[in-house]
């Protein structure tokens, strides 16, 4: 069994995407990743993601413990703590909403909506490559990289 490895701070918001996007398709089995991508981005979780709610929650925790992490129980340093900003900004940059414009009358998917999901996609892309290369396999759903 291979050992239990750190995950980066920043791939937490990865593993929050890859893991709901994972629970979408246990729900629907007959789906394939991109419609569980395109799910994905109607729920919640995306919404809590893209409004910058996701890193504000974790700030705000990290905030009130002194800058530990509850999962890690390492404090952070503001080095980090800055990218972890610029990840929020990019996140609610990329990942920007706008309601009922998802496709255009010809069903093709909106640029905006298109940039969003390819963001989603890299960020899933980057999650299963740190699994690949920590030797985490068992971490590995959706087989993006592939």
């Amino acid at each position: 069994m291979p050992k239990k490895i750190d995950k980066p701070y920043v791939l937490r918001a990865a593993e929050f995407v890859y893991s709901n996007i994972i629970k979408i398709k246990k729900q629907n089995p007959e789906i394939n990743n991109i419609q569980a991508f395109e799910i994905f981005m109607t729920t919640k979780e995306y919404d809590i993601l893209s409004s910058g709610e996701f890193h504000d929650n974790w700030f705000l925790e990290l905030k009130n413990n002194k800058f530990v992490d509850s999962i890690s129980k390492k404090k952070i340093n503001d080095e980090t703590l800055r990218l972890l900003e610029l990840q929020k900004d990019s996140m609610v940059k990329f990942l920007l909403k706008i309601p009922k414009l998802y496709y255009t009358k010809s069903h093709f998917p909106l640029e905006i909506s298109q940039r969003a999901f390819d963001h989603l996609w890299r960020v899933c892309e980057s999650y299963e490559m740190w699994c690949k290369e920590t030797n985490q396999e068992n971490l590995i759903h959706l087989n993006i990289i592939e």
